[in-house]
């Protein structure tokens, strides 16, 4: 069983969509960043969210930290050390 990828959804210019991605590096987590801009259904689905992370269907929204970021990886089992 392979792990569901991590999609951190973002656009360029948005410092909280930094602070998650330096969040999500420094928890050593495998994500992409997909920017908003270039897709028109995370657009219209996030365009007042960002950032949010996103594992298939499940989704954290920001605001989170680092304690409610492992509890939503572990929750879902979706990365092991």
């Amino acid at each position: 069983m392979s792990a569901t990828p991590l999609v951190l959804y973002s656009t360029w210019g948005c410092h909280l969509c930094e602070e998650a991605q330096s969040l999500l590096t420094q928890q050593q987590l495998s994500f992409t960043v997909l920017d908003i801009v270039d897709d028109p259904v995370a657009f219209a689905k996030f365009r007042t969210s960002i950032p949010v992370l996103g594992a298939g269907s499940l989704y954290l929204y920001w605001p989170f930290d680092e304690n409610s970021l492992r509890d939503f990886i572990n929750e879902h089992s979706l990365q092991g050390k």
